[in-house]
Parts: structure tokens; sequence; C-alpha cells
């Protein structure tokens, strides 16, 4: 038999955890012990960052006429302007 009554539990509202804004962490590599692997992964490092410089320059020549990148047309022709002026 009930002597009082009960003592209701206020509901809760949802706690979230507040979510991190900035970049996310990656995954981690392992950095190579043996030498041949370490030359190996500096010698592709460089190449496709030499690959990576070479599509971004052809990506600014192709979409130079919208003018997002630098190089592209109305750049050169600036640059030949210039260099005909600097020839007088």
């Amino acid at each position: 038999m009930a002597q009082g009554t009960k003592k209701l539990v206020k509901p809760t509202t949802a706690k979230g955890r507040p979510q991190a804004l900035g970049p996310r962490k990656g995954h981690r590599v392992i950095a190579p012990k043996k030498q041949i692997l370490v030359k190996q992964k500096a010698l592709k490092k460089q190449i496709t960052g030499g690959l990576t410089a070479k599509t971004e320059r052809n990506l600014a020549e192709k979409a130079g006429h919208l003018e997002l990148l630098p190089g592209g047309k109305k750049d050169k022709a600036k640059a030949k302007a210039k260099a005909a002026a600097a020839a007088k």
C-alpha cells in the first residue's frame, strides 16, 4: 500500500556532445624503418607532388577563361602586353 504520492522523475533533455568543428584526424601512417622503403616513400612523395602541380597548372589553363584560377588566358594576354610595353 502506498504511503504517499509517487516521486515523479522530471523528463531530461537529450544531452549531445558538442561536435568538433575543426578538421578530423586522419589515419596514422607508420613510417617505414627499412632504408629502401624510406627512399621509395620519398621518391613517391616527389612524384605525386609533381603530378599534383602539373594537374593544377593544367586546370588553371583550361579554366582560365572563367578567371577562377590564376594563369588563364587573360593573365597571359596581360603578361604579353606588359612585355611588349617594356620592350618599347
